[in-house]
């Protein structure tokens, strides 16, 4: 299943907001089998927080483990704030 961030905005602030965010993605998107992947597509966000990042990637990888993938992305918002937050 392939969730496409940018539904919940182009530009994602603050850990109150991912923390809604995952509440949303938690109750609405449910992979289809224990195998399926959970990918998470930035394309078309223009700004991540490492504090709304590590908000969603923490509560999804609480519920899905290791099938939560972050898909490949050149948005150097993104790719600072997965190494900032330590993924």
């Amino acid at each position: 299943m392939r969730i496409r961030i940018e539904k919940f905005g182009k530009v994602l602030v603050s850990r109150p907001a991912g923390r809604e965010a995952l509440l949303v993605m938690l109750s609405a998107f449910r992979p289809a089998g224990d195998t399926e992947p959970l990918e998470l597509d930035f394309s078309d966000c223009l700004s991540i927080a490492p504090s709304w990042l590590d908000e969603v990637l923490t509560g999804l990888k609480k519920e899905y483990g290791e099938r939560v993938v972050v898909l490949p992305s050149a948005n150097r918002s993104l790719v600072e704030s997965l190494r900032m937050i330590g993924t």
